[in-house]
């Protein structure tokens, strides 16, 4: 039986035209987005698989819960976040992402 992160995934992944990664990496890599599907107990684990990705990058919640959390937690960076459809609540602003702390920041922002 699928996950919440797995049914989020591909759902988000269909609707951007794109492919799921089940593997190491991002989990969607669309033509105009980079997207990591996370759990509310996982949302700051996206900014590492996230990073050095250049273009707009983007947490997607697996549910609502999650999708609440990476809105708090991603709220003062550069990182994008999506509901479990796609639907971007916030903005990316990426153009190449670095670690700063235990936060993603946008490298020309610093």
């Amino acid at each position: 039986m699928p996950t919440k992160h797995d049914t989020a995934a591909q759902r988000i992944a269909d609707a951007k035209g794109a492919e799921y990664n089940r593997g190491q990496g991002p989990d969607i890599k669309a033509p105009r987005h980079v997207i990591e599907v996370e759990t509310i107990d996982t949302i700051p684990e996206a900014a590492q698989q996230l990073q050095g990705y250049r273009g707009p990058v983007y947490v997607a919640g697996a549910d609502e819960k999650a999708t609440a959390a990476a809105l708090d937690y991603y709220e003062d960076t550069t990182i994008g976040v999506m509901n479990p459809s796609g639907e971007i609540l916030k903005s990316s602003k990426s153009q190449e992402i670095v670690v700063m702390g235990n936060r993603q920041r946008n490298s020309q922002s610093c």
